[in-house]
């Protein structure tokens, strides 16, 4: 039986190799990416490209990217040059628009990309930038615990 992955910020490191693992043991990748010029190398990879920019897109559009897949994997992030502002709504509200979207189309599987330590304190002496995105992966991560999804 084929799966459907959607992938939340397909273009990104992790994103791309899990891309390449699921379609090499049969899955069907769905890759959610906001920028057009993603395309052609993500379908080298063998997903569907879906174009939908998380900050900008409603609720109903985000839903029709994750209509009928099996899982949600959210990999998404503000990258590298971002501040702590888009640290938070893309690591934080990207990934609870997410949740709440996967739970309105129906997808009960949600995997998050984190990281280990994230549900600790932000050490005293971190820059900003840093600090606001572990705020962010940990406040994402609590979200998750409370959303009706496995």
């Amino acid at each position: 039986m084929t799966s459907t992955v959607a992938i939340v910020g397909g273009n990104g490191q992790i994103a791309r190799m899990l891309t390449e693992l699921l379609v090499d043991e049969g899955s069907a990748v769905r890759s959610i990416v906001r920028n057009a010029e993603q395309v052609d190398s993500l379908r080298e990879l063998g997903a569907e490209p879906v174009v939908c920019d998380l900050e900008q897109a409603a609720t109903t559009e985000l839903a029709g990217a994750l209509s009928g897949c099996d899982a949600v994997v959210f990999a998404a992030g503000a990258g590298p040059g971002s501040g702590a502002t888009r640290k938070h709504t893309v690591d934080f509200e990207g990934s609870v628009k997410s949740m709440r979207t996967a739970v309105e189309a129906g997808v009960t599987r949600f995997v998050q990309i984190s990281f280990i330590g994230a549900e600790d304190p932000v050490p005293t002496g971190t820059d900003e930038v840093f600090a606001a995105y572990w705020d962010a992966k940990r406040a994402a991560d609590e979200a998750l615990r409370e959303e009706a999804l496995d």
